[in-house]
């Protein structure tokens, strides 16, 4: 049996990758649990978002109960502040938390005592405070406890110096750093060892995220970094640190976090499989690493997903402009049938080609098998005659076709850039 885990908020960036990288594994099921109504519930197959937040007196029964539910046997914290949590309350959780030792966790947590921790190595930036106002401006300050960008200033003179300095907030200052910025994601087995450390730069940052994204050589200078990190630190799994530049070009810590980061994917893509890694550090497995040599680049952006509340149990489709467009198959649309069948729902090809269908389908090597049934018109023949079942669905690129099919049959009509809407990514 696949043993079960529950990703906590599953809605995240973190949690999100989490599922890209387990809903295919053989070996693990997934769950995602938040407290709020989010993106998870269009690709978690398995989703409940009756939890609390976690600052709630009631977290942690209602989340045990859940456990105890699903039988879950691993949580995956997905919020640096869940697993700071999690962490601290892990004898109190009935299931084993993904996550380093709490020293670890709490370091990391704050980029003042990660800083401080580090504060002999050649990496940690000059860190300034009321003891220590810089000479040179600008100076770079920011939450030291957040995530993102949120809260982030620069500091340009003196005056706002002191003004920071008064602020409530608890605030990391430090030296302004103006050059590139780099993730490097790595592993570190269940004996302490640091497996891999993959490289990749920042091109592009939206509210904290990388969103545009390339995989690097591995330098000496940042390969001795991580491994300095490593031993430092008593990480367990999957981790990632982030670096800038100086003006003199140098490599200099912004912070560190022991847990998946959202962009880990591009890692994923070139076969590095970080969640799956960490599961299998607390299964006590031994793991290698497949990293494939060649250059990626990731780029992200909104992805939309659809939940249709419509019952079918018949999908007609044409062929010319639709499953067959420029002489090349939809692929968005095959992937789209096949899902069908998975759902036992019967395909019926309806189209009004003007030659012989079987040889066109296997001219495309598109498998006739996957319709039960092929209607070949003639041009001046209504389609919607043919169609036997009132729970059905029309896919077909001619608008003249659909408005027909709707107006006779009663039933849901798409084009091809609809198709979309009707995949599910639960998974």
């Amino acid at each position: 049996m696949k043993k079960r885990v529950a990703v906590f908020p599953a809605g995240t960036e973190i949690g999100l990758e989490v599922h890209r990288a387990l809903s295919y594994s053989t070996h693990f099921e997934l769950y995602g649990f938040s407290s709020t109504s989010d993106h998870a519930k269009y690709v978690y197959k398995n989703y409940d978002e009756t939890l609390p937040y976690f600052n709630s007196e009631s977290f942690i029964t209602t989340l045990n109960n859940l456990l105890d539910k699903y039988s879950i046997t691993y949580i995956y914290p997905a919020h640096d502040d869940v697993q700071l949590f999690l962490t601290e309350n892990e004898t109190k959780i009935h299931a084993k938390v993904i996550t380093s030792t709490l020293n670890s966790v709490t370091i990391c947590r704050s980029k003042l005592q990660t800083y401080q921790y580090f504060k002999k190595t050649e990496f940690v930036p000059k860190v300034y405070d009321e003891d220590n106002i810089p000479e040179i401006y600008p100076v770079f300050a920011k939450p030291d406890i957040g995530q993102g960008s949120k809260g982030v200033r620069l500091i340009k003179n003196k005056t706002e110096f002191k003004e920071v300095i008064g602020n409530k907030e608890k605030m990391a200052i430090v030296e302004y750093l103006p050059g590139e910025e780099y993730t490097v994601d790595c592993f570190t087995n269940y004996q302490g060892r640091l497996l891999t450390a993959n490289m990749r730069n920042r091109k592009r940052i939206r509210n904290g995220i990388s969103v545009n994204s390339q995989s690097l050589p591995l330098s000496k200078k940042v390969k001795d970094i991580a491994e300095k990190i490593n031993a430092s630190l008593q990480l367990n799994g999957a981790w990632f640190f982030q670096l800038k530049r100086d003006r003199n070009n140098e490599f200099k810590l912004l912070e560190i976090a022991p847990r998946i980061s959202g962009t880990m994917g591009l890692s994923r893509n070139k076969g590095i499989n970080f969640p799956l890694l960490s599961l299998f550090n607390f299964e006590k497995l031994d793991v290698s690493i497949i990293n494939n040599e060649y250059d990626l680049e990731v780029d992200r952006a909104l992805v939309s997903r659809y939940y249709l509340k419509f019952n079918y149990d018949t999908v007609y489709v044409d062929l010319d402009d639709t499953l067959i467009v420029d002489q090349k198959i939809n692929t968005t649309l095959l992937m789209f049938l096949y899902q069908a069948l998975n759902s036992d729902r019967s395909i019926i090809l309806i189209s009004k080609h003007d030659k012989n269908i079987d040889n066109t389908l296997l001219e495309y090597k598109i498998n006739k098998n996957i319709f039960k049934d092929i209607v070949q018109l003639r041009q001046d023949e209504d389609k919607s005659g043919y169609m036997k079942s009132d729970h059905a669905i029309f896919i077909d690129d001619s608008f003249a076709e659909r408005i027909n099919v709707s107006n006779k049959r009663g039933i849901p009509v798409f084009d091809s850039s609809e198709v979309e809407g009707l995949i599910d990514w639960r998974r």
